[in-house]
């Protein structure tokens, strides 16, 4: 699955599910930038990827500013020449609440990230995908967005979403050589949420996953790495569950 010539961008990736996504995509020969609104870990990620010998770059990225998303796709396309994969991995988890107890800020702010985001990224890419007639728009969703989880309706519905965003896109651009696709991880070792866990929230969630633990950053990113390679090429609009066995529709 080599990505040689290719330019990745993966958002939210200083850390978890995106840095293990980075660094696959570069394994394989991509020149991938790290956008975070962490610069630091942006650039810490990115060095990594460097030393290893491979060609990365840390950037400093607000995914829920729009204009923000325009310049940077503009900066990135201006030095490395393209962006021919997305990687749409930034997102938040909020509070728990039930709706009632909800803020206007808390729902506003979860879309902003988690859903707004993908919007603003895969619309900079594309004329740039388009007029290559390649591209590979990889979403990452959640579980929660096909099952729904109580009182975290604002995450889950932003995930719910994504998916929808994700079915929609890909038909839009399906002749023009572009994929789009999404995973749905369902609990994933240490990601902002597993870190969130108490000792009996992690067993009882745990308790639920057939295979009895949770995924890792490194299994969600290899079905990231094959969505965005040519051996999916037959492949978009479609949703990819790595739960476990906890989702099996």
């Amino acid at each position: 699955m080599r990505l040689d010539n290719r330019v990745a961008l993966v958002t939210g990736g200083a850390r978890g599910i995106g840095r293990a996504i980075g660094r696959r995509l570069a394994e394989q020969g991509a020149a991938v930038v790290i956008a975070d609104i962490d610069r630091a870990g942006a650039e810490v990620a990115a060095k990594e990827l460097e030393v290893a010998g491979w060609k990365a770059l840390g950037y400093c990225l607000d995914v829920s500013n729009s204009g923000q998303v325009s310049v940077a796709m503009r900066s990135i396309v201006q030095a490395l020449g393209s962006i021919d994969i997305l990687v749409n991995n930034a997102g938040i988890v909020g509070e728990e609440h039930p709706v009632h107890e909800m803020s206007d800020e808390q729902w506003h702010r979860m879309m902003d990230v988690n859903l707004h985001a993908v919007f603003y990224c895969s619309r900079a890419v594309l004329p740039t995908m388009l007029s290559r007639k390649w591209g590979r728009i990889v979403n990452i969703s959640s579980v929660a967005g096909k099952e729904g989880v109580p009182n975290i309706a604002d995450y889950a519905a932003s995930k719910a979403g994504v998916i929808g965003f994700t079915k929609c896109l890909a038909k839009e651009v399906a002749r023009y050589g572009i994929t789009v696709n999404c995973v749905t991880p369902g609990l994933t070792d240490d990601t902002e949420m597993a870190r969130s866990f108490t000792p009996d929230q992690r067993a009882s969630k745990v308790a639920k996953v057939p295979m009895a633990r949770m995924a890792t950053p490194e299994e969600v990113a290899a079905v990231a790495l094959f969505l965005a390679s040519e051996e999916a090429s037959f492949v978009t609009g479609a949703i990819y569950d790595v739960t476990g066995g906890r989702s099996d529709y």
